[in-house]
């Protein structure tokens, strides 16, 4: 006699893993979604079960079917089950300790920036304790794609079919907000870029404010991030960044090794403190900031 939700085939166990195959085969299709075809073929499942499953998914939310296509996407339970494991899993909590290594051993200010389609976003910035500061970019800012040392590095990394995508969608927008940033300049940049490994902007936003920035992949070597560093130009001459990169490299590959294989965090992102922290002191005279794009 069979159970109620059981899978007269296998039982109910059969069923969960067949489901979440199904989700993970949706998953990897990526933006373009998955037809039925498609993931009866690669999960060697009868076409019925294949269908009954999707199905079950789409009405918990977990997937999404297109009402022309057809075709299977991830649904939003899924968004909300993702956005909850990144407090533990997630690109920016593992973040947190190597931006604070790079601030502290650079001295300057390290940034973790994230791809959103076209654009990139900034998510968190680590200040250093050289007194002079750089305060363009903060977290939450949103700019075109190569705009700034970090977005470079992530422009950088893409394909050139989908470079010449990122151009095509943001030509009107850099025309009109960003004129120092010809397509010519940024396919430019592109390049010098993909030639030493990592991005460089010399202040072409903001004179003597510089930047230097490497991708970080995820496990399928697309660029999901971006590590940073600005800092004063006098501060970011040839022979620095040939120290600096370095540090950002190897915590970049830091992250993209923790992502393959997560660990949940033990502690709090944000420890609490026992007493309150003393009130900060005012800034000196000696303590500049300076505007600047990274």
């Amino acid at each position: 006699m069979t159970r109620t939700g059981d899978d007269p085939s296998g039982g109910g166990t059969q069923s969960i893993e067949r489901a979440i195959a199904l989700l993970l085969l949706v998953g990897r299709a990526g933006g373009d979604g998955a037809r039925l075809s498609d993931l009866v073929t690669r999960s060697a499942l009868p076409k019925p079960t294949v269908r009954r499953v999707l199905l079950a998914l789409v009405r918990a939310g977990l997937l999404d079917q297109d009402t022309l296509s057809r075709r299977y996407h991830i649904g939003p339970e899924t968004y909300v089950l993702g956005t909850l494991a990144s407090e533990r899993f997630g690109l920016h909590a593992l973040s947190l300790d190597g931006l604070s290594r790079l601030a502290q051993e650079s001295g300057d200010t390290a940034f973790l920036s994230m791809p959103r389609d076209t654009y990139v976003v900034c998510l968190h910035r680590q200040e250093g304790p050289f007194p002079i500061r750089t305060h363009v970019l903060q977290a939450g800012d949103r700019h075109p794609m190569g705009i700034g040392a970090g977005s470079l590095a992530i422009l950088a990394a893409l394909p050139d079919a989908e470079v010449d995508r990122v151009f095509a969608v943001n030509a009107a927008v850099l025309a009109e907000r960003y004129p120092a940033y010809s397509e010519a300049l940024l396919r430019s940049c592109v390049a010098e870029a993909r030639e030493a490994g990592y991005a460089f902007n010399p202040g072409i936003l903001m004179p003597g404010s510089w930047g230097i920035g490497v991708p970080v992949r995820g496990p399928d070597g697309t660029p999901i991030g971006a590590l940073s560093i600005a800092a004063i130009d006098s501060r970011l001459g040839p022979e620095r960044r040939a120290e600096l990169v370095p540090l950002l490299r190897r915590e970049a590959e830091g992250l993209e090794a923790a992502l393959r294989h997560p660990v949940p965090r033990t502690e709090p992102v944000f420890p609490t403190q026992a007493a309150s922290p003393p009130p900060r002191a005012r800034p000196s005279a000696s303590r500049t900031a300076l505007r600047v794009k990274t």
